[in-house]
């Protein structure tokens, strides 16, 4: 008879309980709708899902559901409990404001970032401008020389600095 009784009980019951099942210590039958989303490798899941809100709501929620959006709405009601567990105040809506007020403060690091980058792009640009207008006024003040060419003649290819010797104009320049 003994042998009989642990051949009913086991058949009866399932040897791997849910998670829900075994929190709430109670068969887990083979219809059970909390099973395929509570497993049993992962107890603090459904911990904090009846804590938050129970489990009798949280079937009664899935099986009004259909069956294609019951993981989904099972993974939400789970984010959403652990994260009141966590913040019993502000739960997700917390977590989600801080990560709103994160993406704003990057953005804004972003933007002043792109910014010093536009003002040193720039800043380089006008410096090298300058080197380079430094550079052609150089070459244009140069006196052209020629090479092979007799010292008078080369007189005759130098630029007149005329204007520039103001020794022989009147004090009243």
């Amino acid at each position: 008879m003994s042998s009989s009784n642990s051949t009913v009980s086991s058949s009866d019951s399932n040897p791997r309980r849910c998670a829900a099942c075994r929190y709430l210590r109670r068969r887990c039958a083979g219809d059970c709708i909390l099973s395929p989303y509570f497993p049993a490798s992962n107890p603090q899941r459904f911990a904090c899902v009846h804590k938050i809100f129970g489990a009798s709501n949280v079937a009664r929620m899935l099986q009004q559901l259909p069956v294609h959006q019951r993981a989904r709405a099972a993974d939400a009601i789970s984010m959403e409990a652990y994260w009141r567990v966590q913040d019993p105040v502000y739960g997700s809506v917390g977590i989600i404001n801080l990560l709103q007020h994160e993406i704003y403060m990057n953005q804004h690091e972003l933007a002043r970032t792109q910014a010093q980058i536009a003002m040193h792009t720039a800043q380089q640009q006008q410096q090298q401008q300058q080197e380079e207008e430094e550079e052609e006024a150089q070459q244009a003040s140069q006196p052209v020389e020629a090479p092979n060419m007799h010292p008078q003649q080369q007189d005759l290819f130098a630029p007149d600095r005329t204007y520039l010797d103001l020794s022989h104009f009147p004090d009243f320049f």
